[in-house]
């Protein structure tokens, strides 16, 4: 099932998500969806947040991002109840996107490495160090299980600037590929 991308605005993207209990039903079929929704909104990570779920669950499939020299090192993958308990390098800047904001790009600096504990679709749990390209998209995604927004770190002239068209995407005027859920326009109906 492709789901409908939540879009920014909505209240979901801005709060904590909820820990995920062994027992949470459909929890496999859940991960599979999300990874066709991402793949079908030409995305590298997806969080729950993201089609309206309040958990802490997001898929990432770095290999889009790698440079020539790194193919094929790029990390697909599923995290349940992630926590990042290390971050350590030199912050870099990338200019990221978001599927929640289509249509604004903006560079943001974070730190090039991670440690990260979370549980695989088994209930199998990992602590995995990871940096580069990989560790940025966990980081993006990981931000939006704890109600954060790559547009929370920009400087207060940048956030100035895109005002409008954060505003626009709200209320739903902005053209994405793939099908999106406006809250403006749910509280219409």
């Amino acid at each position: 099932m492709i789901y409908p991308i939540t879009a920014y605005g909505d209240p979901v993207l801005k709060e904590p998500a909820q820990d995920i209990p062994q027992d949470f039903p459909d929890l496999n079929e859940l991960v599979d969806d999300m990874f066709a929704t991402m793949y079908h909104a030409h995305g590298v990570g997806l969080a729950a947040p993201q089609i309206s779920k309040s958990i802490r669950l997001f898929v990432i499939d770095s290999e889009p991002m790698m440079d020539e020299e790194d193919k094929g090192k790029g990390v697909k993958k599923a995290f349940i109840n992630p926590e990042i308990i290390e971050e350590d390098g030199e912050e870099w800047g990338f200019e990221e996107g978001c599927l929640s904001i289509p249509g604004v790009r903006e560079v943001v600096y974070r730190p090039e490495r991670i440690v990260i504990r979370y549980f695989d679709t088994d209930w199998n749990e990992h602590t995995d160090t990871y940096d580069g390209m990989t560790a940025r998209v966990i980081q993006h995604e990981y931000d939006h299980v704890e109600g954060i927004l790559f547009t929370d770190y920009l400087s207060g002239l940048k956030k100035r600037l895109i005002k409008n068209k954060l505003a626009k995407i709200t209320k739903g005027e902005v053209d994405s590929d793939y099908r999106m859920k406006f809250p403006a326009l749910s509280k219409r109906r």
